[in-house]
């Protein structure tokens, strides 16, 4: 049992934590949250020693044996496996120990150490590492590589593996799904479903912290309270108990009113429909998790783009690669606005390489790559925090994109990634990994694209950034293409899965459960199991799978109506537009002299049949509409 009597915790001057009272049980598993800054990774420093409390007591029974994982990049010659074994230190102690006694030749010690080994398994200690290792992405054929031929992303997976390896009473996990794929998150998440010690977690990742918590801990204004429940439920709780107070109450109302009045506004116009029925979701949803993120200081979105044409991407046997190399051929998909796709597969699979070729910054090896002229893409690469300019201010980037605009129009837009005051104006160096995430994601969302391609755009950022985004992209107008480990993202944005594997980007029958579970049985096969690679999804999920097929076939019954309300559209804003120039004639008093008269009766006929026209589209346009709301 972990026991946190009243501790103060500082940082320099600042008062981190203030009266922390906490007991954590044996075997627990608790979820801890909170917006950057508020104490999460100094609590676990407080737990592992690193620093002391400046008041308050912290109680830990003696010889408890903690795992965690390092934040340093390990280097060396040293091989990965053997890295990954050194986690379990009484094996390595043991090991050493038997060479010991063997070079004394000292029998009996030897059958103690011997005794030893079997009792904690040692002897399936490098088959126990090479199931890490699997599971968290590495292939075979690298478990021997030198830790110096990984990538950073790699050495923190192995990182990970050495803290996974220790046989430990409690785990300190933080942010360990940052450098995963979504297929090492869900192996992650069924490993610590069977981890038999105490289990503390920091994570930004609802969905996994839906899985493997029991309880969760709430950091905020330097004070901690735990709930019961996993993190849905801790939505709900806290959702609850802002809603007993009157100023938050008064806030949602406002939330509330504003979007109701957009709804009522604009339900019935087709350019504004997947808004409005994005925004009437949302008032669905307000009722239990909106309160808990009420206090937000996100509050962007993405502009309308300028040009929504009928398709914007075509790949007809495309193909990615490097140095006439393919790693993903074959590729047959059109993109169109409204379309929400997401690409599955383990790292290395070939997801951020389809996502270069969608961005344009690699050619197809194959057929080329149909770009509409209209085409406006968004894109947000992993390596996106790495091109930002370190001296430059989060205005200044801003100001290289958009000379004409004015620093008042700039600085509103940042303040929507709270960005405030000297903060909008401070270099860009000492921002933290989630200030240079939200920097760059404000530079895409000011783009004003019709394509969205964000690959992994979660990564550093917390929960209230993670719900903005989410808010963002079901409002977005245009096209999104998305690579995330973030479950909860995928599910609430995209409706079409494309799984990237064996060299193929294909549509991937089934939903994120199903995909779960297919992966689960290729594990089980890659590590010799008997568990057989199901043919298709289980039964009890076919009613997803339907679901996903009438949703495209609803999309093929409503494109005509869609095209057609485009094209009325276009027409009444011609109509508008020569009316109004009409009017403008028609007002010159000039016009009205006698020797104008001919004039001003031909322009008030032209006037009559343009108001006409005007009325005839709009009726039509209601029409269709109203067919389009039916279907």
């Amino acid at each position: 049992m972990i026991n946190l009597n009243n501790v103060t915790l500082r940082r320099g001057r600042d008062i981190l934590l203030e009266d922390l009272s906490l007991t954590v049980h044996a075997r627990q598993r608790v979820g801890v949250v909170g917006r950057n800054g508020t104490g999460k990774s100094s609590l676990f420093a407080l737990l592992l020693g690193q620093l002391g409390a400046d008041r308050g007591e912290v109680q830990m029974p003696a010889g408890l044996t903690v795992a965690t994982v390092s934040q340093e990049n390990p280097a060396g010659t040293r091989a990965a496996i053997e890295y990954v074994i050194d986690g379990d230190t009484e094996l390595r102690e043991l090991e050493a120990n038997l060479a010991r006694a063997e070079a004394d030749q000292n029998v009996t010690r030897q059958a103690d150490i011997h005794e030893r080994l079997n009792t904690i398994g040692g002897y399936a200690g490098r088959a126990r590492a090479a199931r890490l290792l699997h599971g968290l992405g590495f292939a075979p054929d690298t478990f021997d590589r030198p830790i110096n031929s990984f990538s950073g992303g790699w050495r923190m997976r192995l990182n990970l593996a050495q803290a996974l390896m220790c046989r430990s009473d409690l785990m300190l996990l933080d942010e360990p799904t940052n450098h995963l794929d979504l297929d090492a998150v869900l192996w992650l998440q069924e490993f610590l479903a069977r981890y038999p010690g105490t289990l503390l977690v920091i994570s930004h990742d609802r969905d996994f912290l839906d899985a493997v918590a029991g309880q969760i801990l709430h950091l905020e204004g330097k004070r901690g309270v735990l709930y019961t429940g996993n993190y849905s439920a801790f939505e709900v709780r806290r959702a609850e108990k802002l809603e007993q107070q009157q100023a938050q109450y008064e806030n949602q109302a406002k939330r509330r009113a504003h979007l109701q009045a957009f709804v009522d506004r604009f339900r019935y116009k087709a350019t504004k429909a997947r808004q409005a029925q994005s925004r009437l979701k949302q008032l669905e949803r307000m009722e239990t998790v909106a309160p808990a993120h009420w206090d937000s200081p996100f509050t962007f979105a993405f502009a309308e783009p300028k040009r929504l044409p009928t398709w914007l991407l075509r790949l007809d046997g495309a193909a990615a690669g490097y140095d006439n190399t393919p790693v993903v051929a074959g590729m047959k998909l059109t993109i169109a606005p409204g379309d929400r796709l997401a690409l599955l597969g383990r790292n290395g699979a070939g997801k951020s390489t389809v996502m270069r070729l969608l961005a344009g910054e690699q050619p197809s090896l194959a057929e080329p790559v149909g770009r509409d002229r209209y085409l406006n893409i968004g894109y947000f690469a992993q390596h996106q925090l790495e091109q930002l300019d370190h001296q430059a201010s989060a205005l200044t980037h801003l100001q290289r994109m958009d000379p004409a605009a004015t620093e008042q129009k700039l600085r509103n837009f940042l303040g929507g990634f709270d960005f405030h005051g000297d903060k909008a104006l401070a270099p860009v160096a000492p921002f933290s990994g989630g200030e240079k995430a939200r920097l760059a994601l404000a530079m895409v969302v000011y783009t004003e694209p019709n394509l969205l391609l964000l690959d992994e755009p979660t990564n550093h950022l917390d929960l209230d950034m993670r719900q903005a985004l989410e808010r963002a992209l079901q409002d977005f107008a245009g096209a999104v293409v998305l690579v995330a480990h973030d479950r909860h993202l995928i599910d609430a944005t995209c409706d079409q899965l494309w799984r990237v594997a064996d060299g193929r980007c294909e549509p991937f029958d089934g939903d994120l459960d199903d995909y779960a579970r297919w992966l689960r049985a290729q594990q089980a096969n890659a590590e010799g199991g008997n568990t057989p690679a199901p043919a298709e999804p289980e039964p009890a999920r076919s009613s997803s799978r339907e679901a996903r097929q009438a949703a495209a076939d609803q999309r093929n019954r409503e494109k005509p109506l869609r095209n057609e309300l485009k094209k009325l559209e276009r027409e009444l804003d011609r109509v508008t537009v020569k009316l109004d120039e009409l009017e403008t004639q028609l007002a010159d008093p000039d016009l009205y002299a006698p020797e104008n008269r001919e004039r001003a009766a031909r322009l008030t006929t032209e006037q009559g049949r343009l108001r006409k026209s005007r009325d005839d589209i709009e009726q039509r346009w209601l029409d269709c509409a109203s067919e389009l709301e039916e279907a």
